[in-house]
């Protein structure tokens, strides 16, 4: 699949259009663009504070752009949110959980918000409980969980209503070495049949996890391409990292 983003016949699921986001004189993202087709599991590399939660938060309709504009599966996130919102299944870095209810209670509540139909509501809930490996905790308090099973009801939280893609803010921040093995191996499993943008500025994911790497700095994308092209002459993905990052 690498390289498919530059394929114009190719669907685009996530699409950014010039992006730029400012804050009075401060500029957050400046004219990001990029298109992700069908199928691809996409790295948004860049150091901390280059403008990657800015720029997921507005392909999925929570920040409108300055300029611009965020499709996902063809939907203007501005002026269609709701149609482009039900393609999207969205986990946020810390992404929030009441931690009163159980991984059940809170799956229902989304189910329930979502409208979805009764018999559909009982198959989803069983369906993302089992993908997310969540049946030991089912009836605990969230706020009893370890970080890890937190992370996987959030995902579970995500698939309920089966969307086509996935944007995910740092899903391993905070893991222990365990749990984002197992974190990683849940997203490679959906990247099987799903559009999904990775947020991280950790390297190992881009070797582990993606087809292809999208790389942000100060705002600005600063390369685009496969794994192996970001490595270029043989380098480490640090040295890259490190180079894109510091001439920016």
């Amino acid at each position: 699949m690498s390289g498919s983003g530059n394929d114009p016949a190719a669907k685009a699921m996530i699409e950014a259009v010039g992006i730029s986001k400012f804050y009075g004189d401060f500029i957050a993202v400046k004219d990001v663009s990029f298109r992700i087709p069908r199928g691809e599991i996409v790295a948004f590399l860049g150091p901390n504070g280059a403008g990657k939660s800015t720029t997921m938060k507005i392909l999925t309709g929570y920040l409108a752009p300055s300029e611009g504009r965020a499709l996902i599966a063809g939907h203007d996130m501005a002026s269609d949110r709701i149609a482009g919102a039900e393609r999207l299944g969205y986990l946020p870095e810390n992404g929030p959980l009441y931690p009163d209810m159980t991984p059940r209670s809170l799956l229902e509540f989304f189910a329930d918000a979502r409208g979805l139909a009764k018999n559909r509501k009982r198959e989803r809930i069983e369906s993302v409980v089992k993908q997310c490996e969540l049946g030991s905790v089912i009836g605990k308090a969230i706020g009893k969980l370890s970080k890890g099973y937190r992370q996987r009801v959030g995902m579970a939280q995500v698939l309920l209503h089966e969307p086509d893609v996935l944007i995910l803010d740092e899903p391993t921040s905070g893991l222990d070495p365990n749990q984002i093995r197992e974190m990683r191996e849940t997203i490679r499993r959906l990247g099987e049949q799903k559009t999904i943008l990775l947020s991280t500025h950790i390297l190992q994911e881009v070797e582990a996890l993606a087809d292809r790497v999208i790389l942000i700095s100060e705002g600005r994308v600063r390369f685009d391409g496969t794994p192996a092209e970001l490595r270029q002459d043989g380098r480490g993905l640090d040295d890259r990292f490190h180079e894109l990052t510091r001439s920016a």
